[in-house]
């Protein structure tokens, strides 16, 4: 299948404009941000790394449960470039997320690109599940949310988007690390975001797509990776990743893998699922012939089918009693 040239211009349509010093943006984009607020769950906002300037916003069910839960580490989409947890359909989603499944949801404020490529969004990362760690370790601490609600030994890594990829590689970099009395049951990775210098048909037959048009997905990844990097460096390409980490692949909890049809990169997820198999990973794979990239930040009834699929995940990984 032969690329069809788009027309869209990726600056336009992101509603982004690159500053004079070439990296930074000014990002234009009118979404609304909700501040932390009760609705399904109450949430508030707490640092994470000073020194970094980042932050978490927390979610808890209201009210809250009698018994202990898990706590999911979520990190949001946005092609590494756009948005907050504070964005409303970001904000929305955790609060939904949170109260059905239930769950103490902390939403990760990661730096984005290009003023901060990757591999800075993966340390964040890291530091939200060091943070994580330290609230299990120091209860007399703690954030009382953590201390009297949260099960540690059932904590979850999700991401949506750019933010799937990022639990990816930060879950590949946990295996190195003692995080105990922290327990990493499972990786949700909600249509995560990975491409290729070679095109996947699903991107050619969606290259006009009205939410991740071809040329607005190359910007963000120019825009993301690591200075002269081509998108068949590990942190794009599922095979070039595969080739770097090997049988540490291996070593991952439970993997959730959900996309649809008409989302641009759903090849590239369909081949993550895939080489984590071959690797030997349980993983939960969910394709579906409908819908397209973030359909579920638009869709009630494919959020609510999405929370669904994500609490049976978590159902039959803590369920578990080692993975």
């Amino acid at each position: 299948m032969s690329e069809t040239p788009s027309t869209t211009d990726p600056y336009e349509f992101l509603k982004i404009k690159l500053n004079p010093d070439g990296a930074s943006l000014t990002r234009n984009y009118q979404e609304p941000h909700a501040p932390p607020e009760e609705q399904q769950a109450i949430s508030k906002d707490l640092p994470l790394n000073p020194a970094t300037n980042t932050s978490l916003r927390l979610y808890l069910p209201h009210p809250p449960p009698p018994s202990k839960i898990p706590l999911l580490i979520y990190i949001h989409g946005g092609g590494f470039i756009l948005y907050h947890p504070s964005t409303i359909f970001f904000h929305y989603s955790c609060n939904s997320l949170s109260a059905s499944l239930p769950a103490v949801v902390a939403s990760v404020d990661y730096r984005l690109a290009p003023e901060h490529r990757l591999p800075a969004a993966y340390d964040d990362a890291i530091d939200a599940i060091k943070w994580a760690q330290a609230q299990a370790q120091n209860p007399a601490q703690s954030d009382p949310w953590l201390r009297d609600y949260v099960d540690f030994d059932k904590t979850f890594l999700m991401g949506s988007s750019a933010g799937g990829n990022i639990v990816y590689f930060a879950g590949l970099r946990a295996l190195d690390l003692d995080l105990s009395p922290l327990n990493i049951r499972g990786i949700l990775m909600n249509a995560p975001y990975f491409s290729g210098t070679q095109r996947s048909n699903s991107e050619l037959r969606w290259v006009n797509d009205r939410i991740l048009p071809l040329p607005a997905n190359d910007l963000m990844w120019a825009l993301s990776l690591p200075e002269g990097a081509d998108r068949d460096h590990e942190y794009c390409n599922p095979t070039a990743a595969d080739a770097v980490h090997g049988e540490k692949i291996g070593r991952l909890p439970m993997c959730f893998v959900n996309g649809y049809g008409g989302d641009p990169l759903v090849d590239k997820q369909r081949e993550l699922a895939g080489l984590l198999k071959a690797r030997g990973v349980h993983v939960d794979a969910h394709f579906v012939d409908d819908g397209f990239h973030a359909v579920e930040l638009f869709d009630p009834e494919k959020a609510k089918a999405l929370r669904e699929k994500i609490k049976g995940f978590i159902h039959a990984a803590t369920s578990k009693s080692t993975l």
